[in-house]
């Protein structure tokens, strides 16, 4: 006898699946489950969460964490383009002494001498030759700029395609004589000869005697050969000089030939009065016309560059800005600030923005004037 259906249970449901072999499976009219819900504080919060991660990520770049990790255990070369002892070299080996602990992973810091042609090779080995991945920076001489304006064939940088970073130094051009020179003032150098050493031609020694005896007509007789500041130095002491013409800073190594009277300041390159020497006359003084003014104030604005730092170009913009706020927290540090002053060495520091913008005012001097500069002074650099 067939016995009949069993009553479903409470709360059962009628089995709508189908099975095969045994395995039930889901009857596609079978009524769906539903998921479990989060409770509704539990989803804000985290609605929350990726709002915030996603607005961190494009505040902070997607390069900005690889950045921060880039430097860490990684060597950096800075390339100086002068002599060991030389100023240039002197303030980069102070600033990479105090700059890794203001880059990310704290990298180590070598730097390299490269001085060849008064810094050209190390100006044209940043533009063209160096890694473009942050890893290698350099200073090159103030005047570059100018050479590659006036067109100097060995200078192969464009300067507005470097990545300027920050300078350090505010110099000031200077020329003194030693206590027997027959010219005793600016105006004596319009009637007797005065001697001065420097490297070469196209020295930094020689800039302020050689735009002057251009421009103005001085008696500037400039010898050669001699292997910086204090090669040309001792040569004013030996007396086979009269004097010499530098930065007002370098000449610290004659600090005791000063206060014994024995070498003067003769002129300052500079139209503004200097702070520590304010009564040493201006050579501006005797620009009879504006022309020469000009002239003088196009070669003697280099100084505005200090001793600048760049990148080669092209370097990522992240790693750009950590070495730009690098370098200013450096030159601002204190124990930097000490030992700079303990060795008498300027780290006034300048802005890369104030040096781009510099690079554009200068490259929007009149082409007549260039044209000027380069006839007047072919060797100029």
């Amino acid at each position: 006898m067939t016995k009949p259906p069993k009553p479903w249970r409470t709360g059962a449901r009628p089995n709508s699946g189908l099975s095969i072999g045994g395995r039930a499976i889901s009857s596609p009219l079978a009524p769906a489950r539903r998921p479990a819900t989060r409770p509704i504080a539990s989803r804000i919060a985290h609605l929350f969460g990726v709002a915030f991660g996603l607005a961190l990520a494009m505040l902070l770049g997607p390069s900005d964490a690889s950045a921060q990790d880039f430097y860490k255990d990684k060597q950096i070369r800075l390339i100086a383009g002068f002599p060991a002892g030389n100023d240039y070299d002197l303030g980069a080996r102070l600033l990479a002494k105090y700059l890794p602990k203001y880059i990310p992973g704290e990298p180590s810091i070598i730097v390299q001498n490269m001085p060849q042609a008064a810094s050209v090779a190390a100006a044209n080995y940043l533009y063209a030759q160096a890694p473009r991945d942050g890893t290698v920076l350099g200073s090159f001489s103030r005047n570059i700029v100018n050479d590659a304006l006036t067109g100097e064939s060995n200078v192969s940088a464009d300067p507005r395609r470097f990545v300027w970073l920050g300078a350090t130094s505010r110099p000031a051009r200077v020329c003194v004589r030693w206590f027997t020179a027959p010219a005793k003032t600016p105006a004596d150098l319009f009637t007797h000869e005065f001697i001065v050493g420097a490297a070469g031609a196209t020295s930094s020694l020689a800039i302020v005697p050689t735009v002057l005896n251009k421009v103005l007509g001085t008696k500037f007789n400039i010898v050669e050969g001699y292997q910086g500041m204090g090669d040309a130095m001792l040569a004013v002491q030996r007396g086979e000089t009269q004097g010499m013409c530098a930065s007002y800073a370098q000449f610290r190594i004659a600090e005791q030939l000063i206060r014994d009277g024995k070498l003067f300041f003769l002129l300052r390159a500079e139209e503004v009065p200097i702070p520590e020497i304010p009564d040493v006359p201006s050579i501006f003084n005797y620009a009879k016309t504006g022309e020469q003014r000009a002239l003088m104030q196009f070669v003697f604005s280099s100084t505005e560059f200090g001793r600048p730092y760049v990148f080669p170009p092209d370097v990522p913009k992240d790693r750009v800005q950590i070495v730009r706020k690098a370098i200013a927290a450096a030159a601002h540090d204190a124990a930097l600030l000490a030992e700079a002053a303990n060795i008498k060495m300027d780290m006034t520091y300048t802005s890369p923005e104030s040096l781009e913008q510099l690079v554009v005012k200068l490259y929007q001097t009149p082409p007549t004037l260039i044209a000027t500069v380069k006839a007047t002074l072919p060797n100029e650099k």
